[in-house]
């Protein structure tokens, strides 16, 4: 039964991922990553963002 339970979540997370892959676009990961820089400025614990780095201008975090 445990394997049984496994293979039917296995199957669950399959498809949740076959979803999710099916709608992530370069412009939803982008402002997904808007988001998350966001909250990372806003944290207490940040120490240092930089913004607009790389190919695609998705932002850089460095420090700790």
């Amino acid at each position: 039964k445990e394997a049984q339970k496994q293979i039917i979540e296995a199957r669950g997370k399959a498809e949740s991922n076959a979803i999710l892959s099916a709608s992530l676009t370069s412009n939803v990961l982008k402002d997904k990553g808007i988001e998350a820089t966001v909250k990372l400025a806003e944290s207490n614990n940040s120490k240092v963002i930089i913004i607009g780095a790389g190919d695609e201008g998705m932002p850089l975090i460095l420090g700790q």
